[in-house]
């Protein structure tokens, strides 16, 4: 199971990235990690940065593909992200987005393109 969640999570990946490009984004990095943390996509579109949760499901019985990123998972994805800004040395806007993709059985792939879908937790 493990092997085909992978599979898929990679196959969605690739999807994203796909329709990213033909939305005129730069991708700048794909799965880029800082500890043990990652970012599946960071993309750029004019002087804004993209840092982008990508979720593939193939039902959605469970919910959504966005309702699995979490709170944990959010907090986990701004910490990489203030590294590869710091690291990078950049001085850009930063846009958090999901990108959650449903592939049904003999069909395209259904995108949901979630731009702003959470922000960074101030404390």
């Amino acid at each position: 199971m493990q092997k085909n969640t992978k599979y898929l999570g990679n196959f969605g990946e690739q999807i994203a990235a796909e329709y990213l490009i033909k939305n005129n984004f730069s991708i700048l990095e794909k799965n880029w990690r800082y500890k043990k943390y990652e970012i599946d996509i960071i993309a750029q579109k004019n002087n804004i940065i993209h840092i982008i949760e990508v979720k593939t499901r193939h039902l959605s019985e469970f919910g959504e593909p966005e309702d699995f990123v979490t709170k944990a998972k959010q907090k986990y994805i701004v910490t990489a992200a203030n590294e590869y800004i710091i690291q990078k040395n950049l001085n850009f806007e930063c846009e958090f987005d999901i990108i959650a993709i449903k592939i049904m059985e003999d069909k395209q792939p259904h995108i949901n393109y979630l731009k702003n879908a959470f922000y960074p937790k101030v404390n």
